[in-house]
């Protein structure tokens, strides 16, 4: 007799959902996870060896549990780039944005809560929701995937929420949130119960506008949270973290696992702080390679959303799903999010776009009649 998940005493709000994930295949262009394309430069990677190098000599004690160093780090990068000043007592960093999210909801969401998020968006929101025992509420959009205010507002006010999430700039779209829509909904959330307000700034980086650390000024339930795996080219470390009073990286930290970030993560995510000038000149092509496939999707004669993130939706087609496998038998593999009528694909190298767009092009002759 086969025994399988559905046979587990598993809880009633994960029983038929599917893991959070995008498919590995050995295809010869992969743009489907928002990866930065670009390898580390040879001086981080030897400078990560070096720190690496150093935490190994003392692997047999615990890592600094409070990971002071690495908040300072990131404060000061946070400083440089967007103008507001933020310290290290306004900083939190776990094991990617993700952990980072699970930490909020664990501390702010749980059983008899609930948590908003706008969609389509990031779909690891309403993952961790329920993983947290969390209720999800699916808020309202425009056609055009920017976020209905008025419906939203009505939205906060109505079901009062524990935890709003407004994601800019928003997967798998790539809109942009205005600083006005976000400051009314923190007012809307604030009327109605109050909430905490999560602004998911993962790729802000690759934004043509401004990060929206300065409204944290005054805003106490407020939260900025960022990443280490998309502007700096380091999926592969997963440190995320967050920007926001310090009441708040003091509540968080009631839920955080015991010395939760490893002592090679933390010297790893040091080193590359020190290089993020070179980095964040990689984002800049990034954003070029990004706006050349606006321009060429739309002359090919395809359907874009404007993209302030390193990728870029597309479509829009009868058969999403299928137009995907198109574009994979030609040896390209973007995602389908399951949005209707539309792809994504990540802003590669040139040669890697390059792949893509001629992918397209053929694919657009076979439907032409």
């Amino acid at each position: 007799m086969s025994f399988g998940i559905d046979d587990l005493p598993v809880r009633d709000e994960l029983r038929g959902k599917s893991p959070y994930g995008a498919p590995q295949l050995d295809v010869p262009v992969r743009l489907n996870t928002n990866e930065n394309p670009y390898p580390l430069p040879e001086a981080l990677v030897e400078r990560i060896a070096e720190r690496v190098r150093e935490a190994a000599r003392n692997l047999n004690r615990y890592p600094d549990r409070d990971v002071v160093e690495l908040r300072t780090r990131l404060a000061q990068y946070l400083t440089d780039t967007s103008g507001h000043e933020v310290g290290p007592a306004n900083v939190w960093a776990a094991n990617g944005s993700n952990e980072v999210i699970q930490q909020l909801l664990q501390t702010f969401g749980g059983p008899g809560r609930t948590a908003i998020g706008f969609e389509p968006s990031y779909s690891m929101h309403g993952l961790i929701a329920r993983g947290t025992g969390t209720g999800w509420i699916s808020g309202p959009r425009n056609e055009d995937f920017t976020i209905d205010l008025a419906a939203a507002e009505q939205a906060v006010a109505e079901r009062r929420p524990d935890v709003v999430f407004i994601t800019t700039p928003n997967n798998p779209t790539g809109t942009a949130v205005p600083a006005e829509t976000v400051l009314a909904l923190y007012e809307a959330a604030q009327r109605a119960k109050p909430s905490m307000v999560v602004v998911d700034e993962a790729y802000i980086e690759f934004s043509h506008g401004d990060s929206l650390l300065p409204l944290l000024e005054g805003r106490p339930n407020l939260v900025v949270s960022r990443t280490m795996s998309k502007a700096f080219g380091a999926a592969g470390l997963r440190l995320g973290y967050l920007a926001a009073h310090p009441a708040v990286v003091d509540a968080v930290q009631l839920v955080r696992l015991p010395y939760h970030l490893s002592a090679v993560t933390q010297a790893t995510a040091l080193a590359a702080l020190e290089h993020t000038d070179t980095l964040l000149k990689y984002v800049e092509q990034l954003k070029s390679e990004r706006d050349r496939l606006v321009t060429e999707l739309l002359a090919i004669g395809y359907e874009v959303t404007a993209s302030d993130a390193n990728f870029v939706q597309f479509g829009r087609f009868e058969d999403a799903h299928a137009v995907w496998q198109q574009i994979l038998d030609r040896g390209v593999l973007v995602r389908d999010n399951g949005v209707p009528g539309w792809l994504r694909v990540t802003a590669g190298t040139p040669e890697e776009n390059d792949a893509f767009l001629d992918a397209v092009r053929d694919v657009k002759k076979e439907q032409r009649p």
